[in-house]
């Protein structure tokens, strides 16, 4: 059997990691300043995270969720405390998307309506309703097709007021990026989650926030919706909660009440899965990486202001996206093949930057300084 190269351009096989660097087959060390898609939160191979996996698989790696599995509930506990949603369910699943999909049927199911709201440039995921509510024909089959998900311009509250105005008593959930990651790193106002929550509130609406990428302390905040200081009615997660060990779940506010049988999963929950995660929490906390995310996230930003040939810096914490003009377009594959840097893009000129919360000042200096290198590189080449 061939493998389907999901990625076939790709040419850098990774063997292993540590903290923020990966090395290649052939022992080249890169700085890795993706994390896999924002998936690394604490660093690769991180010691703490490696002895609990270990402990864990020392006992037993898997049941399923016919018997009670208590490492569940001590997850449940600790995501409460260090996010402050202690009053809030957990619903553990695999991935990003089933997180989305599953917060999208339990918004259905909580309200007996059918249609969803999503926005343009979003992204939630590849299986079946998140496909659907993704805006993003590439990805979209003929069967993800529906006409239940209405899409609307992104921090648009004119937009948004006006389809609530029309079709609110038909919408189960709107569903939000405070920043949408795939999209470009756009960043959601306050305005526009104001009128999100606002309208949700009036209608009866579930208030969604996919905090798969923006959350998990990236951005500053446990979750990025937070800081707007409003609460959403659901949120989302994956990615950065199990550092690389898969991992999603949905916290579900108390006036949300799921019935046995709404929600399952056979692998989600896991004791592997929540062994990784509540490793994942357990160093959040003690090594206080969302403060640093936030104060690493703005360093980063303000050295990259000072470099002429990038525009657009945005985002928050260490989610960063900014954009090259079109004779810079080459500069991620310099970056990667030159200076051996990891870095993410969103669209052919914006790169993303999403590392591990616990990047340090001397490699974000590395970076800005390989920036500089690379751009004057390939500014050198274009005028030769």
């Amino acid at each position: 059997m061939k493998l389907f190269d999901v990625y076939p351009l790709n040419d850098i096989t990774i063997t292993k990691g540590a903290g923020s660097y990966v090395w290649d087959a052939e022992g080249q060390k890169y700085l890795d300043l993706y994390g896999g898609h924002a998936v690394i939160s604490i660093g690769h191979t991180h010691p703490h995270y490696v002895q609990r996996i270990k402990e864990q698989l020392g006992r037993i790696g898997f049941y399923s969720n016919s018997v009670h599995i208590p490492q569940q509930e001590e997850l449940a506990w600790k995501l409460g405390q260090v996010s402050g949603k202690n009053n809030y369910q957990l619903f553990l699943c695999n991935s990003g998307a089933e997180a989305n999909e599953n917060a999208m049927k339990l918004a259905s199911f909580h309200t007996g309506r059918k249609k969803i709201a999503a926005f343009s440039k979003g992204f939630h995921g590849r299986t079946s309703l998140a496909v659907a509510a993704t805006d993003n024909a590439n990805i979209a089959a003929p069967v993800n097709e529906t006409d239940n998900i209405s899409f609307l311009p992104f921090n648009d509250c004119d937009a948004l007021t006006e389809h609530f105005q029309r079709h609110g008593n038909d919408i189960a959930g709107v569903i939000v990026e405070s920043i949408q990651g795939v999209g470009g790193i756009n960043v959601a106002t306050q305005e526009f989650l104001t009128t999100i929550r606002t309208l949700c509130d009036e209608y009866g609406t579930v208030c969604i926030a996919d905090e798969v990428q923006c959350g998990y302390g990236r951005t500053g905040s446990f979750y990025a919706f937070d800081q707007s200081g409003l609460q959403a009615d659901i949120y989302t997660m994956a990615k950065g909660m199990g550092n690389g060990f898969p991992i999603g779940g949905i916290a579900i506010a108390p006036h949300i009440k799921p019935k046995y049988g709404m929600l399952g999963t056979t692998f989600g929950g896991n004791h592997l899965a929540c062994a990784a995660a509540l490793a994942v929490l357990e160093v959040i906390e003690s090594d206080k990486l969302i403060a640093k995310a936030s104060t690493t996230g703005a360093y980063l930003a303000n050295g990259l202001k000072t470099i002429d040939a990038i525009s657009g810096i945005r985002g928050k914490g260490l989610m960063i996206g900014f954009d090259v003009p079109p004779s810079q377009r080459d500069l991620r594959n310099n970056l990667l093949h030159k200076h051996h840097i990891f870095t993410g893009e969103a669209k052919p000129n914006v790169i993303r930057l999403l590392p591990a919360l616990n990047l340090s000042r001397a490699d974000a200096d590395h970076f800005l300084q390989a920036m500089k290198t690379a751009i004057f590189e390939l500014t050198t080449a274009t005028a030769n």
